[in-house]
């Protein structure tokens, strides 16, 4: 039996709120690997927005490949890995950072991170990933 996720059960697992681990190559040295908030509508692209000086935001800029990993961290896993082309633009604040912030810390806490937050977010970046290939498991399929 087949433990990959259908279409729509890969583009749904994505949709959810997991954190993702991008990874960008680096040239000789090893990829670097960083966990990231995203937004994600099936059919659509992969989205995280980071500052625009960072080394993430350099590597892609250089790259413009990246690849995603989400998981969940409790039995029965799953995860879904996407790569693909990764174009970086600027974020709109409301529709990139706030809404991402409240989804990931709630309400109360997001707010709190905003205001933490608001002189990083001038600089900040948006992160654009199209998925060309997918890998996913579901282990839940798994008959024992």
């Amino acid at each position: 039996m087949s433990l990959a996720m259908t279409h729509a059960e890969r583009e749904a697992f994505l949709a959810d709120t997991h954190v993702a681990v991008v990874s960008i190559a680096d040239g000789a040295c090893a990829p670097l690997a960083v966990p990231v908030w995203y937004a994600y509508a099936p059919g659509g692209d992969l989205r995280f927005v980071t500052g625009g000086a960072s080394r993430k935001a350099r590597l892609i800029r250089k790259a413009g490949r990246v690849s995603v990993c989400v998981q969940t961290e409790t039995p029965p896993y799953r995860y879904v890995s996407i790569e693909g082309p990764a174009a970086i633009g600027a974020p709109d604040h409301e529709h990139d950072i706030r809404a991402t912030a409240l989804r990931y810390l709630g309400p109360q806490m997001g707010e709190a991170y905003l205001q933490a937050t608001a002189a990083d977010h001038a600089a900040s970046v948006l992160v654009t990933v199209r998925p060309e290939r997918w890998l996913t498991v579901a282990y839940g399929k798994w008959e024992l």
